[in-house]
């Protein structure tokens, strides 16, 4: 056995080791319970009232003092001990070997039975002592056993909490003694809860006035932060307004300065408006004259002569390239369509593609001209440009010069609408300057042909920028109208 503080081994009394069950059963009967009632109940108040609160207290207990680990019947020995078994001739003394020579069978069997039987003892007296312990301890705060030393300690442990307990006992003794002695009359109980209602009702009265002073305080700091806010919005206010005042007077100033400036700029603006409005935008984007027998559009020379000075292709070709703009613009401008012919303006590289339909029975219905329309044409397309310098037989200018022929139509057909046109506005035709049938206007032909006709061909050009200056003024003169009407919100393109 070791002791359950230290684990020192201990050796138990003498009393132990021969303890029969009449002996245990008396010793575990006489050890009390540790939370057992007692048996009869206290007759005082107080008395009662310990009693209570030990109650509740042993309700509530903690573990014991020394908390004790109890291992099974087979291993109660310390584990970090280490067992080691011991063979019979071991564990016995040897005896001489004519003693062993002697010994009988029924000696031997005696013996066996012997170390049997106080093996059987041993355990049971060890399962005892282990069991009593077991008692001991559940029936009180110490665990068992424990040695010398540390019941001495544990004595001198509970002697001082007695004397505690002691003096705490004398202090409520003598509290009682005082409390007994100054118990009050039952008069003075009555004066006394009188006085406990007024100081009750006195207190109410003052919480309820606290609260209704509490109230109001919270309303006035609320106010007052209220008014606080406000006060600073006055100020921003009155900052904010002098600043305004200041950029006031400086913006004034500076606007004083500018009316002069402003009506300055407003007069010449004025001027230059009006200048503007007695322009022509037409005649500025296409500005067609002559440069001697050369007809000009845009500065671009339009023909070729033997005898005067050279022109390049290139310049030709740019040249007819800006006539075929103009008409697709004045085309836009006055929403007329060219019958069977489309204009491709691409600069000097500038193309006519000629759309033809099949011929349709005269005996057709009212939609002949629809269903023409709706099927797929045929179309050739013209380059109005060339690059031949030399004419072997005209071969070089087949193409050029149909391409001119289909411009002079487009031009016929312009030339109509504006007559027609006119006609229906202002009462009167307005005709072109020169006449167009088929490939020649104003009695020269348009192509080119071969070598020889350059002076031909120069003079129909220059009739046929004189013709598009004609379409040209005819068109600004009913975009101005156009604006009149719509009061001026024709917004340019």
């Amino acid at each position: 056995m070791y002791c359950q503080k230290c684990r020192t081994p201990l050796k138990l009394d003498g009393s132990l080791e021969e303890l029969n069950p009449a002996s245990f059963k008396i010793l575990a009967e006489a050890a009390p319970l540790p939370h057992a009632a007692p048996s009869s109940a206290p007759a005082s108040a107080q008395a009662r009232e310990r009693l209570q609160h030990y109650r509740e207290v042993s309700a509530q207990a903690h573990s014991p003092t020394f908390k004790r680990s109890i291992p099974s019947s087979h291993a109660r020995a310390n584990p970090a001990m280490s067992f080691v078994m011991l063979t019979e001739s071991q564990a016995l003394p040897e005896e001489p070997a004519a003693n062993k020579q002697s010994e009988t069978a029924g000696d031997s069997q005696h013996r066996a039975r012997s170390v049997s039987s106080g093996s059987n003892s041993l355990s049971h007296q060890m399962e005892m002592h282990a069991r009593l312990f077991e008692i001991l301890s559940a029936r009180s705060d110490i665990d068992h056993p424990i040695c010398v030393e540390c019941t001495e300690l544990l004595l001198d442990g509970l002697q001082k909490k007695q004397a505690s307990a002691v003096r705490e006992r004398d202090a409520y003794v003598e509290f009682l003694k005082k409390a007994q002695a100054n118990v009050p009359t039952e008069e003075e109980r009555e004066k006394t809860r009188r006085k406990l209602a007024a100081a009750q009702e006195k207190e109410e009265a003052a919480l309820r006035k606290l609260v209704k002073l509490e109230k109001e305080k919270e309303e006035l700091e609320q106010e007052l932060l209220r008014l606080d806010v406000e006060a600073q919005e006055l100020d921003d206010k009155e900052e904010k307004f002098w600043r305004e005042r200041n950029t006031y007077t400086a913006t004034l100033s500076r606007f004083q300065e500018q009316r002069s400036s402003l009506q300055n700029q407003l007069q010449h603006e004025s001027e230059q408006l009006a200048s503007l409005q007695r322009a022509n935008v037409y005649n500025d984007t296409f500005c067609i004259s002559h440069d001697g027998s050369y007809g000009t559009i845009n500065g671009l020379r339009l023909g070729r002569l033997s005898q005067g000075p050279p022109v390049d292709w290139s310049e030709i070709n740019a040249a007819l390239g800006q006539v075929v703009l103009l008409l697709a613009v004045v085309s836009e401008r006055l929403g007329f369509k060219l019958d069977g012919y489309r204009l491709l303006p691409m600069g000097s590289t500038s193309r006519i593609e000629k759309r033809e339909y099949a011929a349709v029975a005269a005996a057709a219905s009212s939609t002949t001209a629809e269903a023409t329309r709706s099927q797929k044409p045929k179309v050739t397309s013209y380059d109005l440009f060339s690059g031949a310098d030399t004419v072997l037989g005209g071969f070089f200018h087949r193409g050029f010069d149909a391409a001119m022929v289909a411009l002079l139509e487009c031009l016929r057909q312009m030339g109509d609408h504006v007559e027609r046109s006119s006609l229906a506005e202002e009462g009167k035709v307005h005709e072109m300057p020169y006449k167009v049938h088929k490939d020649r206007i104003g009695g020269f032909g348009i192509r080119l042909g071969a070598f020889g006709q350059e002076e031909n061909w120069t003079k129909a050009c220059k009739n046929l920028l004189t013709c598009c200056k004609f379409v040209l003024a005819h068109t600004s003169h009913v975009v101005d109208r156009r604006r009149e009407r719509e009061g001026g919100r024709y917004e340019r393109r």
